[in-house]
């Protein structure tokens, strides 16, 4: 399956359940480590980066297996602390392994992480806070060696609230004496899930949400059962889809104030959305009008994730939406496969600004990286004719069945190999 073909033109109707959230469960799973034993989590979503996610664990020694959409992971057997360079290169979160597994053994070996290509996105601040509770970090062709044998809490004051210095930070801080207090954390509710599946298993933080966050270090821990969050990116995926295409559709699993940025944006754009009790309903006919300005920013602002999606779902607005993007430095590389279909985008350093135009046309594009993969998917079904996509092993790292769900939402929409 190298290949997605969409017919585009059709409205979707139906309702859909959204799967458990990638950005939670990637620093979950390094959290298992944290607990010599087993852990539950349910939901887990069926993704390329959780399957890489998993070859680090059994690696690492510890006995991963799947029951239906649970996935159950036994660290009581874990007897290494290395991760080689191929399985670093996977994916650039597996940086997140680094705090779990200096807090369990002391002792870590990795290499730098690969992932998507959207620019610099230096690990340094990991480090830095790292370095805070004690830990001695080497670094030297390319390789990172790392000691913390007497890690100590204390106050670490983030330069910026980034969210996977956040996890390192919380998940290294589990292992180091006394309590640690994190300031200008990231207040991602992702992390809010983290949070929640440590308390689950015996760990001691408190905070997550606000931007300081508490943890109280070396407690003793349990086997624990734990549900992974829905993901609020996938969520705006099919918001934006209905969007582009026209339609009704109700999503299930889903927590209406994650998405409060995205859905203000649909709405400013002419769509009808409702919210309530893990539901989230929209509605959209004939073209959309503008959504202003979209500046992406840490959460409780704009996702960076949301931006491509919702830039395909305006490319046939009636008017001109601007774009912002403040986050990472090369996140417009979807723009012009955009452009192969028909879309009028102009892009100056990290500006974009869309016109819409009056309709697309179908066309072979490739996914640039995973979320410029999902604007494609979101451009195709409002394009007129067959579109072609390729390299969607981008869109496998976060999309659990994308043709699936929105082939049940009525789209015309097939695997291919080709």
């Amino acid at each position: 399956m190298n290949e997605i073909i969409i017919r585009g033109g059709r409205p979707l109707e139906g309702s859909v359940r959204v799967q458990g959230a990638k950005n939670s469960v990637l620093p979950i799973l390094a959290a298992t480590i944290l607990h010599p034993g087993q852990v539950t989590l349910r939901g887990c979503p069926h993704l390329s980066d959780v399957e890489a996610s998993i070859r680090i664990l059994r690696h690492l020694g510890c006995q991963v297996r799947w029951e239906g959409d649970e996935l159950l992971v036994d660290s009581s057997s874990i007897c290494r602390w290395d991760i080689p360079d191929h399985l670093m290169r996977e994916m650039r979160s597996s940086v997140i392994f680094l705090g779990a597994i200096l807090a369990r053994l002391g002792w870590a070996e990795m290499s730098y992480p690969g992932g998507c290509e959207l620019g610099p996105r230096p690990i340094d601040l990991h480090l830095s806070t790292l370095r805070k509770l004690g830990a001695d970090l080497r670094e030297a062709g390319g390789q990172l060696r790392c000691a913390a044998q007497h890690m100590e809490g204390r106050e670490i004051a983030l330069s910026i609230p980034s969210v996977g210095a956040t996890e390192n930070a919380i998940l290294a801080a589990c292992g180091a004496e006394g309590e640690t207090v994190l300031v200008n954390a990231a207040r991602e509710p992702e992390i809010k899930d983290l949070q929640d599946f440590l308390q689950a298993i015996g760990c001691q933080v408190r905070g997550a949400g606000s931007s300081t966050i508490c943890i109280r270090g070396r407690c003793p821990t349990h086997d624990a059962i734990h549900t992974v969050m829905p993901d609020r990116i996938v969520a705006a995926t099919y918001l934006a889809a209905v969007a582009a295409a026209g339609g009704t559709v109700e999503l299930h699993n889903v927590d209406y104030r994650h998405l409060s940025t995205v859905t203000a944006a649909l709405h400013e754009a002419g769509c009808r959305i409702s919210g309530h009790d893990g539901q989230i309903t929209l509605h959209a006919s004939g073209r959309l009008g503008s959504a202003g300005t979209i500046r992406t920013a840490p959460y409780p602002g704009f996702p960076t994730d949301a931006q491509a999606i919702l830039m395909a779902s305006l490319l046939r607005s009636q008017g001109t939406t601007v774009f912002v993007e403040t986050i990472f430095e090369s996140r417009y590389r979807h723009v012009d496969e955009l452009r192969r279909m028909g879309a009028d985008i102009s892009v100056a350093d990290r500006v974009a600004v869309v016109t819409g135009v009056p309709k697309l046309s179908g066309a072979d594009v490739r996914c640039t990286d995973l979320r410029g993969g999902a604007a494609l998917l979101v451009a195709g079904l409002a394009a007129e004719g067959t579109t072609r996509i390729g390299d969607v092993h981008h869109i496998l790292r976060g999309y659990e069945e994308p043709v699936r769900d929105l082939k049940e939402l009525g789209a015309e929409i097939a695997w291919s190999e080709r």
